[in-house]
């Protein structure tokens, strides 16, 4: 039987900013990819949603970002390697803190946004972030863009290493995400998006945003928590999946 884990973007509210209903969207997902404070979100908001993750058994990644709270981490920043290393390690730290303040444990990392964009085809900030998560933690799990440059060179660092594929964000044909700045990049029909990511488990192939079909080995589905309908589509997504007999478990 096939399994697929189901991951949500959380931890990310703030009382100016709300983005995500993480209190639902923790009654579907199996792993929570929470904030550490640099791209959004404040330490109160992110340490009750770790505290919520831990009561619904949900396991918990650190999705740190780069430092850039006023466009929501989406902006790529042409920063230095040294710098980058240390701001990653530094909300790493965060987050594993906060998570131990209430029973949880981090078991995996996800970069955010323009960041995670950014290292799924740059080598040198790709080397910075994994050299970030070898110094703090070298038993946390890199997740990253099925394809990415930076889950080849993290699992030759010695890194375990799970793909993504995301169930709202149109494909190019070459397997990299379609920009949010072009037309259709977001993907917002529940049925269809669910349709997809039954395909994706069953055949490993998500139709490309010219109708071709593209390879996608992934162990995880992201749907985003900051999007209208995002529970909706959340939803649907998993209890299609379930209807096709796929398990939905951690990664």
């Amino acid at each position: 039987m096939a399994t697929i884990d189901l991951n949500s973007d959380l931890g990310e509210n703030t009382p100016d900013r709300i983005v995500s209903d993480d209190a639902a969207m923790l009654e579907i997902v199996t792993s929570a990819n929470v904030s550490c404070g640099f791209h959004a979100g404040s330490p109160e908001g992110i340490r009750e949603t770790l505290a919520a993750a831990v009561r619904r058994g949900v396991a918990i990644g650190a999705h740190p970002g780069y430092r850039d709270y006023e466009n929501f981490g989406r902006i790529a920043v042409d920063i230095d390697s040294a710098t980058l290393q240390a701001h990653v390690e530094y909300q790493l730290g965060a987050l594993i803190g906060l998570a131990s303040a209430v029973g949880g444990t981090v078991a995996y990392v996800k970069p955010h946004g323009a960041l995670y964009n950014t290292i799924a085809r740059d080598e040198r900030q790709s080397a910075a972030v994994v050299a970030a998560v070898r110094a703090v933690d070298p038993s946390l799990v890199l997740l990253g863009l099925a394809g990415g440059v930076v889950l080849d060179l993290a699992a030759n660092a010695g890194l375990t290493v799970a793909a993504e594929a995301f169930a709202d964000r149109a494909y190019r044909p070459n397997g990299t995400l379609v920009s949010r700045t072009e037309e259709g990049a977001v993907l917002h029909d529940p049925a269809v998006v669910a349709e997809r990511m039954v395909r994706l488990v069953d055949e490993g192939t998500i139709r490309a945003i010219d109708g071709t079909d593209v390879r996608v080995d992934a162990q995880s589905i992201c749907v985003h928590g900051d999007g209208a309908g995002s529970v909706a589509m959340a939803a649907e997504t998993k209890r299609m999946l379930q209807q096709a007999g796929i398990t939905i478990a951690p990664f």
